[in-house]
């Protein structure tokens, strides 16, 4: 469903690879758009459970799943105590399998490139592609940073532009505000649910 991941992470919509700690930004990514390669081409075969195991263990492992939801709450997070900020995190990292997996379910003929590096103040953004089948490129960069030595990924730009952080962060706000951190954590964990459960 490569026509679905220009809306990768919106609430709208809504296997480890044994690599070593010290892997390149550019081999993270090549390492992580693998993983999303064999869920689509073994989609039918693994089900919308065997793709969010697959994807969920490599997102674990390729993103900062903590800075990413902080990024995402805004300002609130402080606010929030240890316990809050932790069920958060691990319902935000539910939901971005869960999306991978219903977005990623099928291959035909698609392939994964990665065309290039820039360094900026903030991190290194890898430049990547998804080829369609019929040659149309579309531009999914991911931006990584050190975190204890480990290159992880800390956001996600589609077309080049669209900050993933910055999207959610506009719709977590709006439910923090109508249904405070329970109410966001539990919108968060019932997507999940139910992105998984109607896949196929």
């Amino acid at each position: 469903m490569i026509g679905g991941c220009v809306a990768l992470l919106s609430l709208g919509a809504l296997g480890g690879t044994g690599r070593a700690q010290s892997a390149a930004p550019q081999e993270v990514v090549r390492d992580f758009n693998a993983v999303l390669l064999k869920a689509m081409q073994q989609g039918p075969t693994l089900g919308a459970r065997g793709r969010y195991q697959l994807l969920a263990s490599a997102i674990h492992q390729d993103f900062d799943l903590p800075a990413m939801a902080r990024l995402a709450v805004g300002v609130a997070w402080t606010k929030l105590t240890p316990q809050q900020q932790q069920d958060l995190t691990d319902a935000f990292a539910r939901y971005t399998a869960a999306t991978y997996a219903q977005n990623f379910d099928s291959y035909s003929g698609e392939t994964f490139d990665v065309t290039g590096q820039r360094k900026t103040s903030f991190g290194t953004i890898v430049l990547s592609q998804i080829v369609k089948s019929d040659g149309e490129p579309v531009e999914i960069d991911y931006l990584l940073h050190d975190v204890a030595g480990a290159w992880r990924v800390g956001d996600i730009y589609l077309t080049g532009t669209i900050s993933q952080v910055a999207n959610l962060r506009s719709q977590f706000g709006a439910i923090l505000a109508r249904q405070g951190v329970g109410g966001l954590i539990a919108t968060l964990n019932s997507k999940a649910d139910m992105l998984v459960a109607s896949a196929r």
